[in-house]
């Protein structure tokens, strides 16, 4: 009997339930989501496995891990199954206005793209953009996401391109300035003042650990302040800065626009370089479309013109 093709596919049912089982890594929950027993789904990763000749999973007592080879078929799966319900997506609606969907954090969405955005769909009027604001990393193709900005450190994220860097400088709001009877003419003028910051690992008292970067750079390693108040979310802190409650470390550029507008001031001029930049990243069958090719390069210009 001649020898099977090594480059023969198994049947696309058990790759689509693969794909599911080794995301979720529970043969429960993918067969929720393809609407089959626990033990038929249990059954296809067998015959898959058969049909490979290889242990794609290790199984434990309540517990799912990949196999090296299981997650070399996962990597392979979420780029061929995202360019196969992409291209569906196209062919069974090609007279339908565009969705681009992107995934970025609250802070970059609020602040930065939300402001601009109506550029862009004037220039695009076919083309809607659905938004995802998170702090969680999504799996593009798996959770049908086509482009993402992230914020970290350079060099993070593979196949990342940035976008810009940031600086961190304090900014307040006017009134705080011009109203306040303490003086708010250099950094060490804070310690009279409350800090606007995000809730961190580590706040347990003293300095807050988002200006501790920020005020070692300017030797205030020591500085407390006045008092504290702490957010979920960067455009919270920004919005409590607007209203006069304190002072917030501006990240810049995002809060450029609001300061331009002068609805935020630097009370000095301190910037500090941060270690982090706003970096963009694209599905690769995402970047097949047009459209898509379109909003990467719009928010690339967008980036540059600053």
């Amino acid at each position: 009997m001649p020898n099977k093709p090594l480059d023969r596919l198994p049947p696309l049912e058990l790759i689509v339930a693969f794909e599911a089982a080794a995301r979720h890594l529970s043969f429960t929950k993918a067969a929720e989501e393809r609407f089959v027993t626990q033990s038929a789904m249990s059954r296809q990763m067998r015959a898959l496995e058969d049909e490979l000749g290889v242990s794609l999973f290790t199984r434990r007592h309540r517990a799912l891990t990949l196999t090296l080879d299981g997650q070399r078929l996962l990597a392979a799966c979420t780029v061929a199954l995202g360019s196969l319900r992409g291209a569906m997506r196209d062919i069974r609606a090609p007279h339908e206005r565009e969705v681009l969907s992107l995934t970025t954090t609250p802070g970059f969405a609020a602040l930065w793209l939300i402001p601009r955005l109506t550029a862009f769909t004037r220039a695009n009027p076919g083309i809607d953009v659905r938004m995802d604001a998170t702090l969680d990393n999504r799996n593009l193709a798996a959770q049908g996401f086509d482009l993402a900005v992230r914020y970290g450190k350079l060099g993070a994220v593979p196949g990342a391109r940035k976008l810009f860097d940031e600086a961190m400088q304090p900014v307040c709001s006017p009134r705080l300035v011009s109203e306040t009877a303490l003086a708010l003419r250099e950094p060490a003028d804070l310690a009279h003042h409350t800090l606007l910051h995000l809730a961190m690992d580590g706040d347990a008292g003293g300095m807050p650990v988002e200006w501790e970067p920020w005020l070692t750079a300017w030797g205030l390693a020591d500085l407390r302040p006045a008092a504290r108040l702490s957010f979920t979310s960067y455009s919270e802190a920004i919005a409590a800065a607007l209203a006069g409650q304190g002072v917030a470390l501006g990240r810049r550029p995002l809060v450029d626009a609001l300061l331009a507008a002068g609805q935020l001031v630097t009370p000095f001029d301190a910037n500090v370089a941060s270690a982090r930049a706003y970096q963009l990243i694209v599905d690769p069958a995402s970047r097949l479309r047009p459209a898509v090719q379109a909003f990467e390069q719009w928010l690339i210009d967008q980036a540059a013109a600053g």
